[in-house]
C-alpha cells in the first residue's frame, strides 16, 4: 500500500517537472503567412500577421483560427509524448 503512495507520489514530481518542461516549449504554425506561437501548456504567446497583406478581414481571421487550431493540436501532440512514459509508469488497478 505504501509502495503504490509513494509510487504516485513519484509520479507526481514527474508530471510536474514535464509540465514545467511544457511551459518553456514553444510550438509554431503557420497558415497563410500567420504565425501562431503557443507553449505546451496550449497558451498563445503570440500571432503575427504577414506585413503589407491586402486579404479581407474575414479571410485574417479565418486564417487566424486555422493557425491557432495547428499550434494547439501540435501542443497537445508534444504534451501526450512527453507524459506517454509517466502514464505508462501509473499502474492503478480499474485505470487501464
Amino acid at each position: 500500500m505504501f509502495e503504490k503512495i509513494k509510487d504516485i507520489y513519484g509520479l507526481q514530481k514527474q508530471a510536474k517537472l514535464v509540465k514545467k518542461e511544457l511551459k518553456n516549449t514553444h510550438i509554431e504554425a503557420e497558415v497563410d503567412g500567420i504565425i501562431v506561437i503557443v507553449d505546451g501548456e496550449q497558451e498563445i504567446i503570440s500571432i503575427t500577421f504577414p506585413e503589407n497583406d491586402n486579404t479581407n478581414l474575414k479571410r485574417l481571421g479565418e486564417s487566424a483560427v486555422k493557425a491557432m487550431n495547428k499550434a494547439i493540436k501540435k501542443s497537445q501532440q508534444i504534451a501526450a509524448e512527453k507524459m506517454k512514459p509517466i502514464m505508462g509508469g501509473l499502474n492503478i488497478p480499474g485505470m487501464g
